[in-house]
């Protein structure tokens, strides 16, 4: 119950305290030396004071989501069979990376 309440406040603080600074932003805009970069930040600050109340709500949707099932990996594709009879050392090679692949641990 403390947690909501402080969340509904930050909430309303941010969203007044940005309202007030577009306020502030529109009374320049309107002054004889206004730029319209004073009339893209009224725009801007109600949306910035939005943005914790979005956060919060998005934090609560995804807690309250229902786990995703673990996706189970793919097997491994298979291994190409190659034909070292006639290659000593490259039959040795293999020999060496089987015995590397069965060292590892899964």
């Amino acid at each position: 119950m403390v947690r909501r309440v402080v969340v509904v406040g930050i909430s309303v603080l941010s969203l007044v305290a940005c309202c007030a600074l577009a306020w502030w932003q529109w009374e320049r805009f309107t002054e004889a030396n206004g730029t319209f970069q004073n009339l893209g930040y009224v725009l801007q600050w109600p949306l910035f004071g939005l943005a914790p109340a979005y956060m919060f709500w998005r934090w609560h949707k995804l807690r309250t989501q229902p786990p995703a099932p673990e996706a189970q990996a793919p097997p491994p594709p298979p291994r190409p069979v190659i034909d070292d009879s006639e290659d000593d050392e490259l039959a040795a090679y293999n020999r060496y990376l089987a015995r590397l692949n069965e060292q590892e641990p899964r």
